[in-house]
């Protein structure tokens, strides 16, 4: 653990204390980062901050915080947003088929309890479910827990407006037992998709990166370092396709993601190059939309080779 000029104790995986050092021990989990993104995931962890991650899918918004909990050896805690999210179903809630239970084996057993003490006994720890947020909160162990919280775009005002609080103070209050605090501050990575604008209190609060598409350099590192068993000429290959599809103005085009599932899938029909024939057959791995799909057969495949194999001649 590090102390923070805040106060909050940070967390910083062992032997790093530069961030040229994180970015070596991020590359052997397999994330290539760019400088931008090591030096704004090394602050947030010296300093305790969370760390807000924004860009479009597919770009490794995510796989950042799988990354620093195998980092940092603690368990990661997701919590995925979605909309009409509400704060029971992200903190916690009681369970009333068990709180009803107990309810009728106390009428069958003739219990004497007065209703006072009914109703103490039905909501105390044993009747708690615990959601998310509340796990990381109370979290015991050497390292604080990664807290993932996904796709923050997708939820509402008001439970903006909550996570605010809970990331001010890392601390809930439950009306029935008590102010609940963590012991130390979880590594808290939020990602969005800016499907919408999230609200600027919330961003202030956080560190903020903006992770972009990588350039062709970097895309084929990046498949060389998570598909090794891929040709290098046909990891440059595909980067090129890929990179000439996120010019095409698709509905939803293909991310850092789709390329390496896309390679997966070429390597897996033993493929060294790539051809336009190949290209239809495995359209399905890089473009996930039926409309996308037309759109790019429409641009000509035979033309997007071409593009590809003048990428791919060039290594």
């Amino acid at each position: 653990m590090t102390d923070a000029p805040n106060g909050r104790r940070g967390a910083m995986p062992p032997g790093v204390s530069r961030a040229g050092e994180l970015g070596g021990r991020l590359r052997e989990e397999s994330y290539l980062a760019d400088e931008g993104l090591v030096t704004a995931i090394f602050l947030a962890l010296k300093l305790g901050r969370p760390l807000f991650l924004e860009g479009e899918a597919g770009v490794g918004k995510t796989e950042v915080a799988k990354v620093l909990s195998r980092l940092l050896d603690t368990p990661l805690i997701r919590l995925q947003c979605y909309e009409g999210i509400e704060v029971f179903q992200a903190v916690y809630e009681w369970d009333y088929a068990r709180q009803l239970l107990h309810i009728r084996a106390s009428e069958a057993l003739g219990s004497r309890e007065d209703r006072a003490h009914l109703e103490r006994d039905l909501y105390n720890r044993e009747f708690l479910v615990s959601r998310p947020l509340l796990q990381a909160l109370e979290h015991r162990g050497p390292m604080p827990p990664v807290l993932l919280i996904d796709e923050v775009d997708r939820s509402d005002d008001e439970f903006e407006a909550f996570l605010l609080e809970i990331l001010s103070d890392f601390a809930v209050t439950i009306p029935e037992l008590g102010t609940i605090a963590a012991e130390r501050p979880p590594v808290a990575v939020l990602t969005s998709n800016r499907t919408r604008e999230v609200h600027d209190a919330l961003k202030r609060r956080c560190l903020y990166h903006y992770i972009e598409h990588p350039g062709f350099d970097r895309e084929v590192e990046i498949v060389r370092l998570r598909v090794p068993e891929a040709e290098e000429e046909l990891a440059r290959q595909v980067a090129a396709a890929t990179e000439n599809m996120r010019s095409m103005d698709l509905y939803k085009p293909p991310g850092v993601a789709e390329t390496l599932d896309w390679t997966e899938a070429l390597v897996a029909l033993g493929a060294r190059e790539l051809d336009e024939k190949l290209v239809e057959a495995t359209l399905g791995s890089v473009l996930k939309y039926r409309e996308d799909q037309q759109r790019a057969k429409a641009a000509g495949l035979s033309a997007l080779v071409g593009g590809v194999r003048s990428a791919g001649g060039d290594a």
